[in-house]
Parts: structure tokens; C-alpha cells; sequence
């Protein structure tokens, strides 16, 4: 029986209010046809992810297609070409963890929640986990796809610590290693171990903001800095998170948490495709509302890019 944990959409393409766009085509067929025969639709359209709560934040089970309406380059959609649920995937995941200066009051209890993460969490037989530490000048590549055996005790021991925090440039190599794996039945994700605040980094957060845009991974963040303390840090990983269709927890609510959401995120998912309208902009922005019960939030990507001479635009799972 497969794991319960492989539950996503299986229909999706374009951003969602969580970046990832990837060129594809629409095909169709039956059982009785020859298995050598495929039809491609002409048809551009965009495939949007997104997650639904009601009003006490618990997940909306019987959503229908009438219960909510796109907002698209303030264009509203309510004709959807199709409306589905989650199905199986595999996940491709880069953990990134904060070991400079700013954290290292906390670097202890960092490390025993992402062993956990990696060690006890219900992986797939084909999921990936990579590791990236950042500190000092750069981010450093731990462990790349093999994350679950080969994150040892003498790994963690040999990880540099204290310096800067690079932390739009860790994003930045992040992104470029989920790029280079990226395929249509696979989603990537980050989860990054962070206070929130760069010190040093070349890249700007419009630089990583455009890549995560194109990868189309959601970003989940374990926020270490003071929780009686509100930091512009705590307000960057907000904004990055909510940008990409991620969440932002505190580090009090531990490793074990952050996977929690994202099974959450799997067993809740839903993807709509619909054609945008011809507003000339590549750059599309993206809002989903309630139709009926005013209670209701709607959590997905906030914008995606729209390439019209493909025959889909792709958010990644």
C-alpha cells in the first residue's frame, strides 16, 4: 500500500499563490486508442495549486469548484477547464541550515531538529534530500539527494560555523539544484533553518525572488530568532514563505511540525486550469477569493510567469 504521504495534484501548471513553471503539453486519449497515438491541445492555459481553511483554520474537505473564483491580472475566472485533487508524486527537497554567528545560541537544538526531519520523517523510497549549510562567505553543499543515510554525526561535526549569514545566496544555490532536477512529477521544496536576517550575500532578495518564481518550490521556515523579539528577519522568512505558498513556524514547534504541514499541504492540495485572458503582461498575479463562505482562506502563489507560445504553463507539484 503506498504511503499516505504521496498524496498531490496530479493536474497542475503555472504559479500558484505557492513558483515552479514548467513548459508541457496537454494530451489526451483512450483506452481503446493505439498506444503510439497523442493528441496535443493548441490551447495555452495555466494550472494553479493551491490549499483552502475554513474559518478555524482547518482544512475545507468537500470544496467545490463554485466555492471560489481567480483572481488573475485582476481578471476574475470562475470558468475553470478543470478542477482536481491530489495525487501520487515524489518530492525533491534541499534543507538549508543557518549555521552562522546569529544562530549559534541555538545551533545545537538546529541540528537535533533537522536530524529528525531527515531521520524520522515518512520519506518515499524515491524522495530526495539534499542539505546546505550557510555561514561565513558561501553555502556549502552537506549532502546532496542521499540526506536520509548519509547526514552522519561526523557530517554535522565538520559543519563551519559562526561568520555571516549568506542567506539570499544559500537561497540562490538552492534553487539552481532544484532547477537542474526539476521534472513535471516531482515537487520541489525548501525548508530553510534560519533567524531570517542576510549579512553578506551577492544576490538580492529580487534576484531570489525571480528564481524561486521559475522552480516553483514552496518554501517552508523554522524561524530561530527570539520569538519575544519581532525582527525584520522574522518578517523577510514571512515574506518569502507567503510568496511561495509556504508556511513560517516558530522553532518552538519543532522539525516534526514543519513535515506535519506539508503532509497537511499533500492531503489537502487542489489544482484548477484555466485560460487566462489576453492581457499582453508575462508577469501574471494571482489571488483566489470565496464565492460563498466569506470564512474560508485560500493559500497559493501569489504571481507566475505566463508563456504563451508553450502549450502549458506548469506549477510544479
Amino acid at each position: 500500500m503506498r504511503n499516505p504521504r504521496h498524496l498531490l495534484l496530479v493536474l497542475l501548471v503555472a504559479t500558484i499563490c505557492g513558483q515552479n513553471f514548467v513548459s508541457g503539453q496537454s494530451m489526451t486519449g483512450s483506452s481503446q486508442q493505439s498506444p503510439n497515438l497523442t493528441y496535443h491541445s493548441a490551447v495555452s492555459e495555466v494550472r494553479l495549486v493551491f490549499f483552502a481553511t475554513d474559518e478555524h483554520n482547518h482544512l475545507v474537505q468537500e470544496l467545490q469548484k463554485d466555492d471560489f473564483a481567480v483572481v488573475d491580472n485582476e481578471s476574475v475566472i470562475r470558468d475553470f477547464r478543470s478542477f482536481s485533487r491530489a495525487d501520487l508524486f515524489k518530492l525533491d527537497v534541499v534543507v538549508l541550515l543557518d549555521s552562522s554567528e546569529s544562530v549559534l545560541p541555538h545551533f545545537e537544538e538546529e541540528i537535533a531538529d533537522v536530524q529528525k526531519l531527515i531521520s524520522h520523517s515518512r520519506w518515499g523510497s524515491e524522495d530526495k534530500v539534499s542539505v546546505l549549510s550557510l555561514s561565513g562567505l558561501e553555502a556549502r553543499l552537506v549532502c546532496s539527494e542521499d540526506c536520509r543515510s548519509s547526514f552522519t554525526v561526523d557530517r554535522i561535526a565538520s559543519l563551519p560555523r559562526g561568520g555571516a549569514t549568506p542567506l539570499f545566496d544559500a537561497l540562490e544555490v538552492a534553487t539552481e539544484i532544484l532547477m537542474r532536477r526539476r521534472q513535471p512529477d516531482v515537487w520541489p521544496l525548501i525548508i530553510l533553518f534560519s533567524d531570517g536576517d542576510d549579512t553578506i550575500s551577492k544576490a538580492s532578495l529580487q534576484d531570489i525572488s525571480g528564481k524561486i518564481l521559475e522552480v516553483g518550490a514552496q518554501i517552508y521556515a523554522v524561524d530561530l530568532s527570539n520569538p519575544r523579539r519581532p525582527s525584520n528577519g522574522t518578517a523577510m522568512l514571512q515574506r518569502i514563505t507567503e510568496n511561495s505558498g509556504g508556511r513560517c513556524i516558530r522553532t518552538s514547534e519543532g522539525a516534526a511540525r514543519v513535515f506535519d504541514d506539508v503532509i497537511d499541504d499533500l492531503h489537502s492540495a487542489r489544482a484548477v486550469t484555466y485560460v487566462p485572458s489576453q492581457s499582453g503582461s508575462k508577469f501574471h498575479s494571482v489571488r483566489i477569493f470565496p464565492t460563498h463562505n466569506l470564512g474560508w482562506q485560500f493559500r497559493c502563489r501569489s504571481s507566475y510567469y505566463y508563456r504563451s507560445n508553450t502549450a502549458h504553463q506548469e506549477d510544479s507539484p
